[in-house]
């Protein structure tokens, strides 16, 4: 007896060619089987940068432009030059100031990463002892339904070293989870099968896809008209990333010298950067819309560190990323970090833009509609690890009100408290500043991803007004 099309179809159904698996997006000729209609998933990201962002004095002419923080109240904020590219996002994105975790106010920038997605009191020297990374635990409600319970990536790759971080993931020992940076390495994990000959038949194709377009030909006319054209976008979206991996992986491949690389034409050059820097987002997105994954972590690179990441400023024409940090006194030197972080929030933005193009399969409105996606760091003036710089976009269907520019705490509503600093001498110094702990957020945002809790990272209760 033959099988009807939708009892040969599920969610985390697999198209299998010579050495290739690709998962395949939510289809509604599934859901169409059933009585009721399967929610959209919820999915987690969290994207970390280094080093901070600009904050000049206001007596300073940079200030009108290059400050990070948006001047202005919740719903009336004006962005700077930094932030400008996000306007076209602007009901999608919500940008947070005054929070920051308790345990690492004291503790220097180079080495705070590790507490970003944690809230431990990791400290800034001797015993070191991380506790679970909010993706974790998320990850550990929804991995099951999945192919992958979680992607963790960045720039550098691997785990680091304590207060080094490479990843900002972490389990419940508290260990760090490695983070993956080769795009090909990851587009693998994601679309090709284990198997001694797989990558040997994977090697002899022009193209993964190439070897599935059979069975998606065959698949295709058991789909609905809505489905078919699911389908066809997603596999345009598989094939381009495709190409643009292969490109990208001439840069992540490239070793870094040591020596004074500033003006040296590397093969790592600005095109090779922002290639790097796209696919890895285009991985994100496809994990999201095959639903391999419903949890993501992209680290930007290490704090204090070289590396990959330390040259993705030259795809603005900048030098390394760490020195833009220490240049602001320098001519044009807040212009030239405002500008490093102004492509930041681009590369973020034209991800968010994507997820926001793209329908649920299910017609609950967009995935970003049911993505809370946060960009941030665990510095904002130079090295000071308090008032963190976070915007979240998306979450409209888990209950985030976006549109707004949420200040917290007392004392700091200008963001003027420790502005300016470029020196270690500043981030010792007292701030007389009140700030809400950033696990608060964290509390809010499990809860509408589902997850039964009241606390996160030694701290109890959910964040007002968000």
């Amino acid at each position: 007896m033959m099988k009807s099309a939708a009892s040969q179809l599920n969610r985390r159904k697999f198209l299998h060619g010579a050495g290739v698996s690709l998962a395949l997006p939510w289809f509604e000729t599934f859901a169409a089987s059933r009585s009721g209609q399967d929610p959209a998933p919820r999915r987690f990201l969290s994207v970390y940068h280094p080093d901070g962002v600009g904050l000049p004095v206001k007596e300073d002419p940079a200030w009108k432009d290059w400050s990070w923080f948006p001047r202005g109240g919740e719903r009336d904020f004006q962005l700077t030059k930094v932030l400008d590219v996000l306007e076209p996002l602007r009901k999608e994105i919500t940008i947070y100031s005054g929070l920051s975790h308790p345990a690492a106010r004291k503790v220097h920038g180079h080495s705070n990463a590790d507490q970003y997605l944690t809230g431990a009191a990791i400290g800034g020297h001797g015993p070191y002892q991380n506790s679970v990374s909010i993706d974790q635990v998320y990850a550990e409600q929804v991995g099951q339904y999945t192919r992958h319970s979680s992607l963790v990536m960045s720039t550098n790759g691997g785990v680091g070293g304590p207060r080094g971080a490479q990843t900002q993931s972490y389990n419940r020992s508290g260990r760090p989870i490695p983070a993956l940076n080769h795009p090909k390495q990851i587009f693998d994990m994601l679309f090709v099968t284990s198997g001694k000959d797989a990558a040997a038949k994977l090697a002899r194709s022009k193209s993964a896809l190439d070897l599935l377009i059979a069975n998606t030909r065959a698949l295709g006319r058991k789909l609905s008209k809505h489905d078919q054209e699911t389908l066809a976008q997603y596999l345009d979206a598989v094939r381009d990333t495709e190409v643009k991996l292969e490109k990208a992986r001439k840069w992540i491949d490239t070793p870094v010298p040591k020596v004074d690389t500033s003006n040296l034409h590397l093969e790592a050059g600005p095109k090779e950067a922002q290639l790097y820097f796209e696919t890895m987002y285009e991985l994100i997105y496809l994990s999201f819309l095959s639903d391999s994954t419903r949890v993501a972590t992209f680290q930007l690179g290490r704090e204090n560190g070289g590396g990959e990441h330390d040259l993705l400023s030259k795809a603005v024409g900048l030098g390394n990323a760490h020195g833009l940090t220490h240049a602001v006194k320098k001519p044009k030197g807040w212009e030239n970090l405002g500008t490093y972080n102004r492509y930041q929030a681009e590369e973020f933005g034209r991800f968010v833009q994507k997820l926001k193009n793209t329908k649920e399969p299910n017609g609950q409105g967009s995935i970003l509609d049911n993505t809370f996606a946060m960009h941030g760091s665990a510095s904002s003036s130079f090295h000071l690890s308090r008032n963190y710089p976070i915007i979240s976009a998306g979450g409209k269907n888990l209950g985030f009100k976006n549109g707004r520019y949420l200040k917290f705490g007392k004392g700091n509503e200008d963001n003027q408290a420790g502005a300016g600093i470029v020196s270690d001498k500043g981030w010792r110094g007292k701030v007389e500043v009140e700030e809400l702990p950033l696990s608060q957020l964290f509390v809010t945002v499990l809860q509408r991803l589902g997850v039964e809790t009241d606390a996160f990272g030694g701290f109890t209760g959910a964040l007002d007004r968000v």
